[in-house]
């Protein structure tokens, strides 16, 4: 436990790589089959190493138990990013270190009830601790030499070199921190062609008459806009153009723009905009974030309504244990406070309470009250198809594909619509199917 708090806030900040990545994932899987046996119950050990390697492996090795744990990690601790490295694999052997520590502690007396009350909060710390994040790259300046090397030094310590005008860039390390760039320059040669940033905007302004007048030559502007400023989140606030550079080449002329976070920007010598962010890196993704949330509290929605549909009796309990449940579930994932903000995780204690009593409460009734199965089957079906319907139309969106949110906004709601009123047709169509038992 010691080790995973140690290396994720102190050593993987201070020497990254190999050894302390790994490091890590070896300390995790001994700590969290512990933590998932006290929550399963004394005679849980060898089930919780069996849960804890078949999820870890299932997060490692594929893109959607990345995704997953990101969104419950997300839920747990605040925005959070869980990566698919099937390196880290390497660290499984750990669950046997995990069963011998486990063995030796049930040869010695039971710890006492203040040892568990003191230990279980610093191993859930462990287990769902991130180490120091990693300084952004962030283009501020951009330079070319008397050599004709364009070079955009950043903030972590590294540096982009181009030597081909911006066609291809490699990576260099070194302490060569970024110097205050110019925000306007002439194509050199050519006095009348002229550049310049767009101030607080990401976007570049050319004139055509040596600095008298000036009209947008690239901006980023509208849905554009909008994923770039989700993609960043929090680091959105200062996304703007910081300086540019211009070099005359064979055909015409290139101008870079280094665009803080999002990277670069390029112009080629057919005068062809690019972003091209950090070359060779994949770009942060969009968040989608508060349209996922709506589409899993309208999926549990369906849920609970399609099987209190087909309930016989105690309705009013459940629907009230249902509203708890879904409002809950609402408080927990929709529009979350920062996580720097104080009354972020008493919220989040009492969303994830509301969901458990209430999502309890309505098991338990479903059972006793002798609910339809064909309406319980509509729930269950249902529910899938409209989180579908709500999350995927954006989630297209944040790849480009329909370029517009509103048309993303649109087609969610014809879908959502056509589940949602098949769903009820479904159900109504049941309900008026003759009972087959008198007591009915």
């Amino acid at each position: 436990m010691l080790v995973l708090l140690i290396n994720d806030h102190l050593l993987k900040h201070t020497w990254p790589g190999f050894v302390t990545g790994k490091l890590s994932d070896v300390a995790g899987l001994v700590v969290a089959p512990a933590l998932l046996a006290v929550l399963l119950g004394r005679r849980a050990d060898l089930a919780a190493i069996l849960v804890t390697g078949a999820a870890f492996a299932l997060v490692k090795s594929t893109e959607t138990g990345a995704e997953l744990a990101s969104q419950a990690w997300t839920l747990v601790a605040g925005p959070s990013r869980v990566l698919a490295d099937p390196t880290d694999l390497l660290a499984l052997p750990a669950l046997a270190l995990a069963w011998w520590v486990r063995a030796r502690s049930l040869s010695r007396p039971s710890s006492s009830r203040w040892r568990i009350i003191v230990t279980m909060p610093l191993a859930l710390l462990a287990v769902t601790a991130t180490s120091s994040a990693t300084p952004p790259y962030s283009a501020e300046s951009v330079e070319v030499d008397s050599g004709g090397r364009i070079s955009v030094p950043t903030y972590s310590r590294t540096t982009w070199i181009s030597d081909d005008g911006g066609l291809s860039w490699s990576e260099i390390s070194g302490d060569h921190d970024p110097r205050p760039g110019q925000s306007a320059q002439c194509v050199p040669g050519q006095a009348t062609r002229c550049y310049r940033i767009t101030a607080g905007r990401m976007g570049v302004e050319q004139s055509d008459d040596g600095g008298r007048t000036w009209r947008p030559s690239w901006e980023v502007t509208g849905d554009a806009l909008e994923r770039v400023t989700r993609q960043y989140g929090g680091q959105a606030t200062g996304l703007r153009s910081r300086a540019l550079a211009v070099q005359a080449r064979p055909g015409g002329h290139v101008v870079v723009v280094a665009n803080g976070v999002d990277g670069l920007a390029i112009r080629d010598t057919s005068g062809t905009w690019r972003r091209i962010g950090w070359p060779g890196l994949r770009t942060a993704e969009v968040d989608t974030g508060p349209e996922w949330g709506v589409a899993l509290f309208l999926a549990a929605c369906v849920l609970f309504g399609g099987v209190g549909a087909g309930l016989r009796r105690y309705t009013r309990a459940y629907t009230g244990s249902a509203v708890t449940a879904c409002l809950g579930l609402l408080l927990l994932v929709n529009g979350w406070p920062t996580p720097s903000d104080d009354i972020s995780f008493p919220l989040r204690v009492l969303g994830f309470l509301a969901v458990l009593t209430g999502g309890v409460i309505c098991v338990v009734l479903a059972a006793a009250g002798r609910t339809r199965p064909a309406a319980t089957a509509v729930g269950v079906l249902g529910a899938p198809l409209v989180y579908g319907s709500v999350y995927l139309p954006f989630a297209g969106w944040a790849q480009g594909t329909p370029e517009s949110y509103s048309v993303a906004v649109a087609i969610a709601a014809l879908l959502t619509a056509v589940v949602v009123l098949a769903s009820a047709a479904l159900i109504r169509h049941d309900t008026r199917r003759p009972k087959p038992f008198p007591d009915e």
